[in-house]
């Protein structure tokens, strides 16, 4: 019976709920600009990943090493993108 209970996406809701409630949080707490933003960035970034990991099955594969790699670089992508279009906005002021 223990075998057909599924811990892993149970626990993975419980904590999923819990960076939901500290991502709400910040808002109650009348926190500071940026350490309201950090705490937001950072809540749902782990959130993504725990998506990612426990829920669409990320690291069961043979090849989760290719999927993992591929989600990092779409991440930096991502991230190049935004930066160097915030300094072009403010480069071009």
């Amino acid at each position: 019976m223990k075998e057909l209970f599924p811990a892993k996406q149970v626990m993975g809701f419980i904590f999923s709920l819990a960076l939901t409630f500290i991502a709400i949080g910040v808002y109650f707490f009348d926190l500071s600009f940026a350490a309201g933003l950090m705490v937001l960035i950072v809540t749902a970034f782990i959130q993504a990943l725990l998506q990612l990991i426990v829920f669409m099955h990320a690291g069961e594969t043979k090849d989760k090493w290719s999927i993992y790699s591929t989600v990092f670089f779409m991440i930096f992508i991502a991230l190049v993108t935004i930066f160097c279009t915030l300094f072009l906005f403010m480069w071009d002021m």
